[in-house]
């Protein structure tokens, strides 16, 4: 088991919240009650943040870090292709090494290298519209969801097409990374992911030194051979994490917000009648149902923090759809609107140094698609039975049966 925090006080109760059974729901009752009842909450994992404005604190908040060797060992991963890829991830990299590491990415991937394929991402919503528009029902995960983050990120790293398939899968288990904690096949399927596109990316980093194109593997390699201060296996590790942030994650983003659209088809008409609403209907679509509704932190130190004694090794889940609710901060919390703008930020991309490289491509996926599909299909709604991620880790539909209307 995790560490635990000691209270120096107990002004208010402190709930229990079983966040790693298969059932648990983000927007049941019982969260919210607990959320009013304290900030935080217990859990079999260790404390579970449920307001905003101590999630924001926390994220930001340097005597916290990820330790990414620690969360795998408390969930019985000790060694392996998974341990060898995500401890040394730039996430779990603080100060200079992280540093190093970061400035490489930003040297290349820049808003300018996004806007030049937001072409790509238009081009390719509509034509999968098409095809949604040619059925009368639809698996949006299959049709729409995997697919087309897929295709961007494939076109942007400089995946050929004839390798999206095989691509998929690994890209696929690999965000089950942060589900581990539900065990049966995940750390075998995470595992094989690993194992596949670490090989993959390597073979590819060799044949763009070999023959460079006009994509984001390409570049980086550039700088790397250039600036010499990032190895190649260091380079692998980046490569293979960016692929990770700009599939999983996307793909589960917009299964969640079609999901939110079959419950207010007055929001999706608006969308269609309004296109330019498109930006704050990305963030409230992540305000509302985000893809990473957990974020956690361990304690890198002990140290007080609002009433409770924090050891070494605690570890911190931030429950970021109840925060990103939170009627402390958010007016109409509680209701889904793409017209409110709201001034305070998702939680979900991290804060501080740790802010997700992937951020900015997922909005713009987001951006550019939601309109289209607006435009061009008629409100969603459920036509079967939806699946689930497990709710710890990346969440949201593997299996999304949509009818739209006319």
């Amino acid at each position: 088991m995790p560490a635990t925090a000691d209270s120096l006080s107990t002004p208010h109760e402190v709930p229990f919240l079983n966040i790693i059974d298969p059932e648990f729901d983000y927007n049941s009752a019982e969260l919210i009650s607990a959320q009013q009842l304290n900030w935080y909450a217990e859990s079999p994992i260790g404390l579970l943040v449920l307001r905003y404005a101590e999630a924001q604190e926390l994220l930001r908040d340097r005597r916290l870090n990820h330790n990414g060797r620690r969360f795998l060992e408390m969930n019985g991963i000790v060694d392996g292709p998974a341990y060898d890829w995500f401890v040394p991830m730039i996430v779990n990299h603080d100060g200079p090494v992280h540093r190093r590491l970061r400035g490489l990415v930003n040297k290349v991937f820049t808003p300018r290298m996004i806007d030049n394929i937001r072409p790509f991402i238009r081009a390719k919503a509509a034509a999968l519209a098409e095809e949604l528009a040619s059925v009368d029902v639809c698996e949006f995960v299959e049709d729409f969801g995997n697919p087309f983050p897929l295709a961007v990120m494939s076109h942007l790293l400089g995946v050929p097409a004839q390798d999206y398939d095989t691509f998929r899968v690994w890209t696929t288990d690999i965000g089950l990374v942060f589900s581990i904690a539900h065990g049966g096949d995940i750390p075998a399927r995470v595992e094989t992911a690993v194992v596949g596109l670490s090989g993959y990316v390597t073979a590819l980093m060799d044949e763009k030194r070999r023959r460079p194109t006009d994509d984001l593997i390409s570049a980086l390699v550039a700088v790397q051979q250039a600036e010499d201060r990032v190895s190649s296996d260091e380079l692998c590790n980046l490569i293979v994490t960016l692929v990770f942030a700009a599939h999983d994650t996307t793909r589960h983003q917009f299964g969640n917000g079609m999901v939110a659209f079959s419950e207010h088809h007055d929001q999706w008409t608006l969308l269609a009648r309004r296109p330019e609403l498109a930006p704050q209907a990305v963030e409230e679509i992540i305000r509302w149902c985000p893809s990473a509704p957990t974020v956690y932190r361990f304690a890198a130190e002990d140290f007080e923090y609002r009433g409770l004694n924090l050891t070494e090794g605690t570890f911190l889940t931030m429950c970021v759809p109840a925060a990103q609710r939170d009627p402390l901060v958010f007016r109409n919390g509680n209701t889904f609107d793409i017209a409110v703008t709201r001034e305070a930020g998702p939680l979900q991309f991290g804060g501080g140094p740790h802010h997700c490289l992937g951020a900015a491509l997922a909005r713009a996926e987001l951006g550019e698609a939601l309109p289209v599909l607006a435009n061009r299909l008629g409100p969603p709604t459920l036509a079967g039975p939806v699946t689930w991620r497990p709710p710890i880790g990346i969440y949201g539909p593997d299996r999304l049966p949509l009818r739209f209307g006319a």
